[in-house]
């Protein structure tokens, strides 16, 4: 199975430069994007996601909703929250949902712990 990613911003900027840091670290991986979480819903439920970068500022519903309800919904994807409000409440919130944090802006090195680790746990996952 290939390995897709989410990369979900309501920023078509910020979507282009986290898939550019994927694709550089990870070039056979494919990558969707969503602009908010609907949108992201709507991907996850129409083809198959392997992990998922979400953004927490983003219109409606913010990231760290989504990915409370993606986890609920995947328990073993490994899922990741970007945002530039680096708060201790946030990083609590994304830590109890088993999600890494991520600083934005985002940057290969930023991502590489959170792409290495989820290279590894996709690749021991049960088919």
């Amino acid at each position: 199975m290939a390995t897709t990613v989410l990369i979900v911003d309501d920023s078509k900027l910020a979507r282009i430069v986290v898939g550019k840091a994927i694709a550089a670290l990870q070039p056979g991986w494919m990558r969707v994007e969503a602009g908010n979480a609907d949108e992201a819903v709507a991907v996850v439920e129409a083809q198959p996601v392997s992990l998922a970068i979400v953004d927490f500022n983003m219109p409606g519903r913010d990231g760290l909703t989504l990915v409370e309800e993606l986890r609920a919904r995947f328990p073993t994807m490994p899922l990741a929250v970007a945002t530039a409000n680096v708060q201790d409440e946030i990083i609590a919130r994304a830590r109890a949902a088993n999600a890494t944090f991520i600083a934005k802006p985002v940057t290969e090195d930023g991502i590489r712990g959170f792409i290495s680790g989820a290279a590894i746990r996709l690749r021991s996952a049960p088919r």
